[in-house]
């Protein structure tokens, strides 16, 4: 399908009048930013807005960031039909409100920078800077990298790697020159146009198809079936992920930056409405797609159902709308990773011109996340899987029960049992290179050590 020939002059007046308003609104963040002489000053400013997040804000930012892998959803829900929201959604709205209601206000109250300081805080030094790595390979934007290089390849045509290094590379540029409110500011516009965009998709769907009766027709049964045809230990592996988000960089991120506890907990809360809004939409959305288009291509089914279904001029909002739903993302994740870098990892204290290291940070996650797209051939649901493995199992579990038990959990058993996770993981995958050993997915098998090693710490203690 040629895009460029189903787009009108309206349509491309819309879609790029988005991307002018967005770049207006960062343009906006620069100016409302705080000057000041202090170099610590500025550095909070940069990375938490000074600590000055509002409900509005804090929830179109946290609500945009949190959707940038639209083709990895819509391709789940192509693929498996109501897997996709039961993965994606119901386990993740679990998790929203356990952070909500049992974390956020020791967060907001800790004046911590970012997790890993937190962490540091909890635990010890060691354990801050392992949480950093651990960290820093969980933002590294290497699945939304590969989303816009789709997206443009689909939109203009070209090579999928020169498509992606000038979709990052514009993103890192905005990224850059405002900072944490340039991000936020821009999340602001994008949040209004991704969320329309895709209730917009739906609701022309069930117009033009009619409601359940088509899709039943025209889907397999298992799109119906909560496992979407695949083995139920996967299914349990998303609900794990999911829990990830008690140790996402994000939320810390927004929670830290808000006004107050109560800013920070009711924009969760009202962000789970929108995401449960905003799912079910574009669970819709997909299944039509495949109802409709049971051959196209599943990663970029959605966004060529979209241009078909909608008149002209909706055809550029939607496509604004999905770019608006990764760039979101995109942005806010190599931020945080070169906040990471400048804050939990290098050594903060000797850094002179925090600002100024930052913006260097940026440039250095950017490029690392084009190279590893390459690497990773555009297979966005293996880099889901696999960084959130490591995440979940080697920071998830240790920061977990060192909550649960606060005087059997210090830095050094913090520490042992992370490295140990991630070592079993990578151990396994390279001696499975070798030699084929039984299919276990890779949280299991971190969660699995980083369990044993703290479980073994807290007998010892016990028996001592």
């Amino acid at each position: 399908m040629d895009l460029k020939i189903s787009l009108g002059a309206l349509d491309w007046s819309i879609f790029f009048g988005v991307l002018i308003l967005t770049i207006v609104s960062v343009l906006f963040g620069n100016y409302r930013k705080n000057k000041v002489n202090d170099d610590e000053e500025n550095y909070i400013d940069l990375i938490l807005m000074g600590r000055k997040l509002t409900l509005p804000l804090f929830v179109a930012t946290l609500v945009a960031t949190w959707y940038g892998g639209i083709f990895g959803v819509s391709q789940l829900a192509f693929s498996t039909g109501i897997y996709n929201f039961i993965t994606q959604g119901v386990f993740w709205y679990i998790t929203y409100l356990i952070f909500a209601f049992f974390m956020v206000k020791n967060i907001r109250e800790s004046q911590a920078r970012t997790l890993p300081d937190l962490i540091g805080k909890q635990f010890g030094e060691n354990s801050r800077k392992i949480a950093g790595w651990f960290n820093l390979i969980n933002v590294i934007p290497i699945s939304y990298a590969i989303s816009v290089g789709i997206f443009l390849k689909v939109l203009f045509g070209g090579d999928l790697f020169i498509n992606t290094t000038i979709g990052v590379a514009l993103v890192m540029a905005y990224s850059t020159y405002g900072g944490f409110r340039a991000v936020v500011y821009s999340d602001l516009i994008q949040f209004f146009v991704m969320v329309s965009a895709v209730i917009l998709i739906a609701v022309f769907s069930f117009a033009q198809f009619g409601g359940l009766s088509y899709l039943t027709t025209n889907l397999p049964a298992s799109h119906f079936s909560i496992t979407g045809g695949q083995k139920v230990s996967s299914l349990i592996v998303w609900g794990i992920i999911a829990l990830s988000t008690l140790v996402d960089p994000n939320f810390y991120q927004r929670v830290l930056a808000a006004k107050d506890v109560k800013t920070a907990r009711n924009g969760i809360l009202v962000s789970t409405v929108v995401w449960v809004i905003f799912d079910l939409a574009m669970t819709t959305g997909a299944l039509y797609a495949r109802a409709s288009m049971p051959q196209a291509n599943a990663q970029t089914a959605y966004l060529e159902y979209a241009l078909n279904i909608l008149p002209v001029g909706l055809r550029g909002f939607a496509l604004a709308g999905i770019l608006a739903t990764i760039i979101s993302t995109l942005d806010s994740y190599i931020f945080i990773g070169a906040t990471t870098l400048v804050t939990d990892i290098f050594d903060y204290k000797k850094i002179k011109n925090h600002t100024r290291a930052h913006h260097i940070a940026v440039i250095f996650i950017g490029i690392f996340a084009i190279v590893a797209s390459y690497l990773f051939k555009g297979n966005i649901i293996k880099v889901w899987k696999l960084f959130g493995s490591l995440s979940s199992s080697c920071l998830l579990i240790p920061v977990i029960v060192g909550k649960i038990f606060k005087d059997k959990i210090k830095d050094r058993e913090f520490t042992i049992a992370s490295v140990g996770g991630a070592s079993f993981i990578i151990f396994w995958t390279v001696i499975d290179q070798i030699k084929k050993l039984p299919s276990i997915d890779e949280l299991y098998l971190g969660s699995f050590m980083s369990l044993s090693i703290l479980s073994f710490f807290i007998v010892s203690k016990r028996k001592a």
